[in-house]
């Protein structure tokens, strides 16, 4: 814990990453008051935001400002930036879990300090049972289905066939199989959830994801299986996309909120 957030009585300063639909929503709600006692200080985002109610700040100015700072940016920006964040005695909340599937990185962000970091659940839930699962002894099994519109998959590395078919397509089509390691360095901002289940499993390369660009998905369907020692869990989240970003749940701004609430110590004035 730093020395500034320590002292309670005084307000937490956050400098938020990432300017977009989820970056927003978190200044949004700060600004709301929804936890009570945090304020944002700035932004940080290599493009002009517009107006959020924070001043734009670059990354040191931000730093020199923050006692926590909340990434909502993408997953280089966790690779560049955490372990220094860490390292300066700054709290961190990560949402581009996928960046942590580099064991390298992995292994530096676990080991800096004296700044925490604290990973959110973003667009998943059940990890409170699958955590104490593994717990208990190791998950043997872990897999996660994901729906979502063709549209919202579509990559850089993708050649002109697959952009096509995922632009045409009426049917279902499975687009990836394969680790969390690999899901999250092909689809980075689609499937942090497959990032996520693999933090909490100790294993990224156990957990088994499928990928599914369905033209009818008018929500974002996870659907999780595990099982180990300790039993068997089977539960689906359905999210309705973002509508200032359908590559995003709507949902992963409320869950960074209550998030960042934890990691200070403060209770999230949202029921």
């Amino acid at each position: 814990m730093t020395a500034r957030t320590a002292r309670t009585a005084e307000p937490i300063r956050v400098a938020v990453i990432g300017g977009g639909a989820i970056g927003a929503s978190v200044i949004a709600a700060l600004l709301r008051g929804d936890v009570p006692g945090v304020v944002p200080v700035g932004v940080v985002d290599g493009q002009p935001v517009g107006d959020l109610g924070v001043p734009q700040l670059r990354m040191d100015a931000a730093l020199d400002e923050a006692d926590v700072v909340v990434e909502c940016a993408g997953q280089a920006v966790v690779a560049q930036r955490a372990v220094e964040i860490l390292e300066r005695g700054i709290d961190l909340l990560i949402t581009s879990v996928g960046a942590l599937t580099d064991p390298d990185l992995a292994a530096a962000v676990r080991a800096a300090g004296p700044g925490r970091f604290l990973l959110t659940a973003g667009a998943i839930g059940g990890l409170d049972i699958l955590s104490s699962a593994a717990a208990h002894g190791p998950l043997t099994r872990v897999e996660v289905t994901t729906s979502k519109l063709p549209a919202t998959l579509v990559q850089p590395w993708m050649d002109d066939h697959d952009v096509d078919l995922l632009r045409v397509t009426t049917e279902p089509v499975e687009v990836f199989r394969g680790s969390a390691r690999e899901a999250t360095r092909l689809f980075p901002r689609s499937l942090n959830v497959a990032a996520t289940l693999g933090w909490v499993a100790g294993d990224f390369d156990l957990v088994d994801v499928r990928l599914v660009a369905d033209p009818a998905a008018e929500l974002t369907c996870h659907r999780v299986v595990a099982e180990g020692a300790a039993g068997r869990y089977t539960f689906t989240i359905e999210n309705l996309p973002s509508p200032q970003n359908p590559r995003t749940s709507g949902v992963v701004p409320h869950a960074v909120i209550r998030s960042l609430a934890a990691l200070v110590g403060r209770p999230s004035g949202v029921v």
